[in-house]
């Protein structure tokens, strides 16, 4: 089993930066790939970030490339999605979420992760 705990949220005006981080806590981090998703009132989850599970490929929403950045440090068992240049229509919860693989992938579909956070809410004001 794998725990995940999001934070980093919060309100911010559009153009600002948030960095969101996710903890996990359970097994060991370096076997996992990672993904960040985001669920925006009355809309389904979408991809937004993943990471392969040694931080050396990464993928993005073409809504966010050029935005966001996520990486991983495998000693602290955190991912991270630093996002800057925010727009109101970035506002959602963002849940961060784990698959355990062998392989060296990236995942962008919300029904490969085997783990999922309660998310944070991420507010961008106009």
């Amino acid at each position: 089993q794998v725990q995940l705990v999001e934070s980093g949220g919060g309100l911010v005006q559009a153009g600002g930066s948030l960095r969101l981080s996710c903890a996990a806590s359970g097994r060991t981090f370096s076997g996992y790939a990672m993904g960040w998703f985001r669920q925006a009132p009355g809309k389904e989850r979408e991809f937004v970030a993943a990471v392969n599970r040694d931080g050396g490929s990464a993928s993005y929403a073409d809504s966010v490339k050029g935005r966001f950045t996520i990486s991983i440090n495998n000693a602290k068992n955190t991912v991270y999605l630093q996002t800057i240049s925010l727009k109101p229509e970035d506002t959602a919860v963002y849940y961060c979420a784990a698959k355990r693989t062998y392989y060296m992938s990236t995942y962008r579909t919300a029904n490969d992760y085997d783990y999922w956070g309660q998310g944070t809410q991420v507010t961008v004001s106009s």
